[in-house]
């Protein structure tokens, strides 16, 4: 019985985030209420809540991802190997399974494009990226990670979404996906190359 329980709240989440992600992209972030999200679902407001406590969830809901990947990618990385090397090589493995945190084409910058428009979606993703930070970095450093270590963290995040907004600088521009996610690799490189070189300053 508790599977099925469990099972039945995981389909009725992915029913609410496909509903709102569908009225999002017909009609834009801000222009669409909750209440109306319940009614097409068939849920009440309530019940929509329930899952997603903030509206901005509805849309944003596997930015969780993120830190679980960091952290799976920190957890099972031969032992000796640089922290900065594991999430390099997870950059690389999510770019080719094409996954929408590594890829730059039409899709995502249309997801983007309804960030972009929506203040409270903007807001919400720079607290996120805060929490990602203060997350990767107890989780490089412990519970009171040190300001080198929220530094190195901080970078990890920061290179991550600039090299995004790079990729997607380059398609909106008029380049080819080819040449956006190249452009995303490219800074990625660069932010990454930065983290070596920190750790190998003296302190």
């Amino acid at each position: 019985m508790g599977e099925l329980r469990e099972s039945k709240k995981r389909e009725t989440r992915q029913r609410l985030s496909d509903v709102a992600t569908r009225l999002f992209f017909e009609r834009g972030f801000d222009a669409v209420t909750v209440e109306e999200i319940a009614a097409t679902a068939q849920v009440s407001k309530v019940t929509v809540f329930n899952y997603f406590p903030r509206k901005e969830d509805l849309f944003l809901d596997r930015e969780h991802e993120v830190m679980l990947f960091l952290r799976e990618a920190l957890r099972e990385r031969p032992n000796g190997e640089a922290p900065s090397a594991a999430l390099r090589r997870l950059v690389d493995r999510l770019h080719e399974q094409k996954h929408p945190f590594a890829r730059i084409d039409n899709q995502t910058a249309s997801w983007w494009r309804i960030v972009a428009a929506s203040p409270s979606l903007k807001a919400r993703i720079r607290e996120i990226g805060d929490e990602t930070a203060d997350a990767l970095a107890i989780e490089l450093g412990g519970l009171k990670p040190d300001g080198p270590t929220r530094l190195v963290a901080g970078m990890i995040v920061l290179s991550w979404r600039t090299a995004y907004g790079e990729g997607l600088r380059v398609l909106e521009g008029g380049g080819s996906a080819k040449k956006a996610n190249s452009a995303f690799i490219a800074l990625i490189d660069r932010g990454f190359a930065a983290l070596r070189e920190l750790a190998t300053s003296p302190s």
